[in-house]
């Protein structure tokens, strides 16, 4: 398995503009911008195995960063508890986004691999 960062970098973007829209159907939408971005990915990537992997990456990627960007808005928000407030928000927020970015790639690599078996 190659990691093709072109695709990975396409269906990450693609993963970030579904989901920007997808925010108006929560869940689904975010569900569903997992799924076209490791399309994407895996098609661009090419091959079953290449797909489910680049499509992988890409969703762990996305995951990682709006679990990052979550964590810094709860530990800002939570500032107004004092120092430890902030820490425990963010820290709070960081380990819902380890899930997040669990389901991220697990959707993705499905879409990933659907995308790489396309392309044959």
């Amino acid at each position: 398995m190659n990691t093709d960062w072109r695709a990975v970098g396409i269906g990450f973007v693609v993963m970030l503009v579904v989901g920007a829209f997808g925010l108006w159907l929560p869940v689904v939408g975010q569900v569903g911008a997992g799924l076209v971005g490791g399309f994407v990915a895996g098609y661009l990537a090419g091959g079953i195995g290449n797909g489910a992997w680049n499509g992988l990456v890409a969703g762990s990627i996305s995951g990682i960063a709006v679990s990052v960007l979550a964590a810094l808005l709860g530990g800002l928000i939570g500032l107004a508890g004092g120092p430890l407030g902030g820490f425990l928000g963010g820290a709070g927020v960081f380990l819902v986004g380890v899930v997040v970015t669990l389901l991220f790639a697990i959707d993705s690599a499905i879409g990933g691999a659907i995308g790489g078996l396309l392309t044959r």
